[in-house]
């Protein structure tokens, strides 16, 4: 089985690219370095190639911030075009396709949570793209695979979990934000994921995935940081300002994910595991 990651030197596309050759399965890696996934032309000839059974994409522009200004046109780009382009390269030589998304592509009203065909309503440019994202993926290849994803860390790259354990190192208190609640995700769970609906290649559409049980931001460093010696207080958002709106409760829905027969770790189980 021939499979193709874009983003494969990402936080996610590092962890499935290992996790991939782990169970001997033929993976090809790209990354910005190796082909523009904006530049339509050269991604149809670059997967022509190829020709993969499977196209993971894991490829994206995550700078919440940026997006709302200053690289507003980039996020766009990648996001969109360069999702259409690969969505569209992938239907042409048959392979099916995984886009990656997110919870930032609800609005955080909801008090239950959020089912995969639940209405979307994104509050800031980063949810819109990755919104549009998922709809051209689906429209341009009907063998697709949406998976939304919360709260990201991983060992491979920059992430909440690495953010406060440096910030510990110098500090002795730290304030977190409790007033936002979603749902952390370990990387080599998500990756692992993956790999079984590649093996299992269950219905297509959208599927919603984290580690099983919530938090807000004061929780999940709470307990990042239970073992060290530094006082973690709640805050508010309004104390830490931020031009990307973020949604106040990102709790997506699990259930259809475990109706595969998928078992989800729990958050603080896969903390454990990143800490080892």
């Amino acid at each position: 089985m021939s499979i193709l990651v874009t983003g494969a030197n990402g936080q996610l596309g590092t962890e499935l690219v290992q996790l991939l050759k782990e169970h001997n399965l033929t993976v090809t890696e790209w990354d910005k370095d190796s082909v523009d996934i904006v530049d339509k032309s050269a991604v149809k000839k670059a997967i022509s190639e190829v020709k993969p059974e499977w196209v993971i994409h894991c490829a994206a522009f995550t700078n919440v911030e940026a997006a709302e200004d200053e690289l507003r046109a980039v996020n766009w780009e990648v996001n969109v075009d360069g999702t259409e382009n690969i969505s569209e390269a992938a239907a042409s030589v048959g392979a099916k396709l995984v886009y990656i998304s997110t919870d930032y592509v609800f609005d955080g009203t909801k008090e239950e949570p959020y089912l995969p065909e639940d209405a979307t309503n994104p509050l800031n440019q980063y949810g819109i793209a990755k919104l549009a994202g998922e709809k051209i993926a689906l429209e341009k290849n009907k063998a697709t695979y949406v998976i939304r994803t919360s709260w990201v860390f991983g060992k491979y790259g920059n992430n909440f979990v690495y953010s406060m354990l440096k910030l510990a190192e110098t500090h002795k208190e730290l304030k977190v934000v409790n007033d936002q609640l979603g749902r952390p995700t370990y990387t080599y769970d998500l990756a692992d994921f993956i790999r079984f609906v590649i093996e299992k290649n269950p219905a297509y559409g959208i599927y919603q995935f984290s580690n099983n049980g919530t938090a807000t931001w004061f929780d999940f460093a709470t307990e990042i940081l239970k073992d060290k010696d530094v006082t973690v207080k709640p805050c508010t958002s309004d104390e830490f300002p931020q031009k990307a709106e973020r949604p106040k409760t990102s709790i997506m829905s699990l259930e259809k994910v475990e109706q595969l027969g998928f078992t989800i770790p729990t958050w603080q189980d896969a903390l454990v595991r990143f800490k080892k």
